[in-house]
């Protein structure tokens, strides 16, 4: 056994337990977190496959911005866990049966290829896997890509109008506001008299004075 077998194998059970406790774990930032460690182990395993542009496209995106994403919105929801874990025993059953069928899918598809392996595909020495996996997304599957990509901005500006809270502590500028006002309404010249220090010191000298005469 090889040092690839063995680190494949470890790398596999780390992310079938992290997977595992996305689905069990009680807090959705726990959830959240093993999410992101289940990315990290399957970018490893494309590393050892050699499909070195898709794993570090799963550590950039999905680890780098959607689930540091997903993480920042759990946390500023403020998620309460007997809500979500309401209709649990509702939609139990069902959810048994599709992870069953979902189960049986992937049994008979390593086991038709378990005793029959595929031999490695035949690539020139010059192969670039960047570029026939950008020459393919942006010609046979160019239009995936603009909906994906939609999808994705949808997701990030729903998310942000989610956490978007009004704060009524903040005083906000209205910019329609500002342009409307007028100068009388900002401020107003007040005439006023002249003050110096010696006109004060026979103010406070007279004063005296008048009250002696009263």
């Amino acid at each position: 056994m090889t040092f690839t077998t063995v680190l494949f194998y470890l790398l596999a059970i780390v992310l079938v337990v992290a997977a595992f406790r996305v689905i069990t774990a009680r807090s959705p930032v726990t959830a959240v977190l093993h999410l992101i460690l289940a990315f990290f182990n399957a970018a490893m395993l494309w590393m050892l496959l050699g499909a070195e542009f898709l794993a570090l496209l799963l550590v950039l995106v999905y680890v780098g911005a959607v689930m540091v994403l997903f993480l920042f919105v759990v946390m500023m929801l403020d998620i309460r866990m007997g809500d979500l874990r309401a209709g649990l025993k509702k939609y139990l059953p069902i959810g048994l049966v599709v992870g069953l069928v979902l189960v049986l899918e992937m049994a008979f598809v390593l086991g038709s290829t378990w005793n029959q392996p595929g031999g490695p595909a035949a690539m020139a020495a010059d192969y670039n896997n960047a570029r026939a996996l950008g020459a393919a997304m942006y010609t046979h599957y160019v239009y995936a890509v603009e909906v994906g990509a939609v999808i994705l901005l949808v997701g990030m500006v729903s998310a942000i109008a989610l956490t978007l809270r009004r704060r009524r502590d903040v005083k906000y500028f209205s910019p329609s506001a500002a342009v409307k006002v007028r100068a009388q309404d900002r401020f107003r010249i007040v005439k006023m008299p002249a003050q110096s220090e010696r006109a004060q010191a026979g103010q406070a000298a007279a004063a005296p004075a008048q009250g002696e005469q009263q």
